[in-house]
């Protein structure tokens, strides 16, 4: 009669207690991302960029872009405002979507701070998840020109690990 060493039932324990910590811990920072913001962000004219329209702005070559894009993001937007980054809307374009609507394209390049930092992949696909969840956002991508900024070991798993297009 085979004897089992429990072992894996300790196994699912532990990762079940891991997704638990690893839970608790995401809301803890994304609570604290948007105290951040909260402390430096205007409310009333945040609430005035996002009603903007994406599409316009780009087209008009609006000064409201980039402020706009900003206000689009999430708990990453915390790491920009608080380590003196910022986007930089490198290009767009318009393409079609599978609804035959029209879809911004965007290439997004980082400043500041943001240049010559180590969490800049998580910075990235932050920023690529958040402005994807605009109705109007088809694609994010990344000027290439960023690349230059990691060693070969960054650059290596940034390309093969960090979910985000450079072009």
């Amino acid at each position: 009669m085979p004897v089992e060493d429990g072992s894996k039932g300790d196994s699912e324990a532990s990762d079940r207690l891991a997704e638990a910590y690893g839970s608790q811990i995401e809301e803890l920072m994304r609570r604290e991302a948007e105290r951040r913001v909260s402390e430096s962000v205007d409310p009333i004219e945040n609430e005035r960029l996002l009603g903007l329209s994406l599409s316009s702005l780009v087209e008009s070559d609006s000064p409201d872009v980039v402020p706009a894009l900003m206000s689009r993001l999430g708990p990453v937007r915390a790491a920009l405002d608080g380590h003196g980054g910022a986007l930089v809307l490198s290009g767009w374009s318009f393409e079609k979507s599978g609804n035959s609507k029209r879809a911004l394209s965007l290439i997004i390049d980082l400043d500041g701070a943001c240049v010559s930092c180590g969490a800049a992949p998580g910075t990235l696909k932050g920023i690529q998840d958040d402005l994807l969840m605009d109705p109007e956002v088809d694609r994010v991508r990344f000027d290439s020109s960023m690349l230059e900024w990691f060693d070969e070991l960054q650059k290596e798993f940034v390309l093969l690990h960090g979910g985000v297009t450079f072009v």
